[in-house]
C-alpha cells in the first residue's frame, strides 16, 4: 500500500493552487485554523475539502485513512455529518 503524503507536501501542493489551509478552511466556512488538524489527524470533512483543491479523491493522499488491511476501499464520506436543517 501507498503511504501518505508528508504534512509538508500536502501544504506546498496546497500553495501550489494559489491558496493556503487557512484560506480553504475560510472558504469551507470553518476557523482559519481547522483544516490544519485534518493534516494531524483524521477527518472525513475536512480531507474532502482539502483532496477537492487539489482535484484529486483523499485516499490519494492518505490511503491508511480510506484502505483497510486487504486494501479495500473504505467509503469515508458516509462518516460526514450532515447538517440538520431547522424546522
Amino acid at each position: 500500500m501507498k503511504q501518505d503524503w508528508h504534512k509538508a507536501d500536502i501544504i506546498a501542493a496546497i500553495r501550489k493552487q494559489g491558496t493556503t489551509l487557512a484560506a480553504l478552511s475560510r472558504q469551507a466556512g470553518l476557523s482559519s485554523g481547522t483544516l490544519g488538524n485534518t493534516i494531524e489527524r483524521p477527518w472525513p470533512k475536512g480531507e474532502f475539502v482539502i483532496a477537492d483543491a487539489l482535484n484529486l479523491h483523499p485516499a490519494e493522499i492518505w490511503p491508511s485513512r480510506y484502505y483497510d488491511p486487504d486494501s479495500n476501499l473504505i467509503d469515508r464520506q458516509a462518516m460526514i455529518r450532515k447538517k440538520r436543517c431547522k424546522t
